[in-house]
């Protein structure tokens, strides 16, 4: 008869971690992504992909990846759903204790999922819910564009990171932001926020922001994922002119921020925001939109009003 304790002992040391892949119009990078976690350190993996109605072969590309392979999930979205929307569909269906949001044109270095697991175990913090590292940053060809935090020779970072409580330098922004792409999540952390905000046009800062009111962050000061920086990413499209997406993003960008008004429960946390802020402001000031940039006016009145009356 087979030994419980020891079975659950195995259980508590290699948790199962859900990979979602979510896929739109990769189809030049998505069986290199794949790929990346098939041959992961690690195990047990389940991999959940989501092709949000690519428009390319991605989903020609991915069957034929999927031929000779038993045991992962492929959702073909029938209409484009966005980010937000395709990760909660998969994230309903996924089984880990652990989870990770991987764009299929990202990669992962092959121990990536065993490091980040091992930091969840031996971590100096109290109720850890995201373990994150840093990343090489590359262009469509995979060559080597930068770092995502400025590193020195030996591979280490050059300002090194204060872990733990990390709503304050999130909430700022610039060179205190996380590298959200390489964030392993708790299925906890998902379940306790209802997972993504489906209202916004992009997932990942709100997130992180109501994830920090609760939860310590880690991280490891290695490079675990690849970023492929591409022309269309999302990234570039906070900075577009006159552009409907832009428009749609930076204004789920205010929503956050108001967000982060109702949120922050300190002087310093406020002061924080209004560093945020006025960078949003001068960004949607060059981008043309006047709205938003009223709108930010008013809450940093509101911002300031507060910090005197406290």
């Amino acid at each position: 008869m087979p030994n419980i304790n020891c079975f659950e002992s195995f259980m508590e040391k290699f948790p199962l971690v859900s990979v979602v892949c979510l896929c739109y119009n990769h189809a030049a990078f998505v069986v290199d992504s794949l790929n990346s976690v098939l041959t992961q350190h690690y195990e047990p993996i389940e991999i959940i992909i989501v092709d949000d109605c690519s428009t390319d072969t991605s989903v020609s590309v991915i069957t034929a990846w999927l031929a000779d392979k038993k045991g992962i999930t492929f959702i073909k979205n029938p209409e484009n759903l966005g980010n937000t929307k395709s990760f909660n569909k998969a994230l309903k269906m996924a089984k880990g204790d652990y989870i990770i949001d991987l764009a299929t044109d990202d990669l992962m270095m092959p121990d990536s999922i065993a490091k980040q697991v091992e930091k969840f175990s031996t971590s100096v913090h109290e109720n850890v819910g995201i373990v994150y590292a840093n990343a090489s940053l590359i262009d469509e060809h995979g060559a080597f564009i930068s770092h995502y935090f400025k590193t020195a020779a030996d591979g280490t970072l050059v300002n090194k990171r204060e872990s733990g409580d990390e709503y304050v330098k999130i909430i700022t922004g610039g060179d205190e932001a996380m590298c959200t792409v390489t964030a392993m999540v708790k299925k906890e952390v998902f379940d306790s926020l209802n997972g993504y905000d489906e209202r916004l046009a992009y997932e990942d800062l709100d997130f992180w922001i109501r994830a920090a009111r609760t939860y310590k962050f880690d991280f490891i000061d290695e490079v675990l994922f690849q970023k492929r920086v591409l022309p269309n990413s999302l990234g570039t499209n906070f900075h577009r002119k006159k552009s409907s997406l832009s428009k749609k993003i930076n204004a789920s960008t205010y929503q956050i921020i108001h967000k982060v008004y109702h949120l922050n429960k300190s002087q310093e946390e406020d002061r924080a925001i209004l560093k945020r802020l006025h960078y949003e402001m001068l960004l949607n000031f060059k981008n043309s939109y006047y709205l938003l940039v009223l709108k930010y006016a008013y809450l940093e009145m509101k911002i300031r009003w507060r910090l005197l009356l406290k």
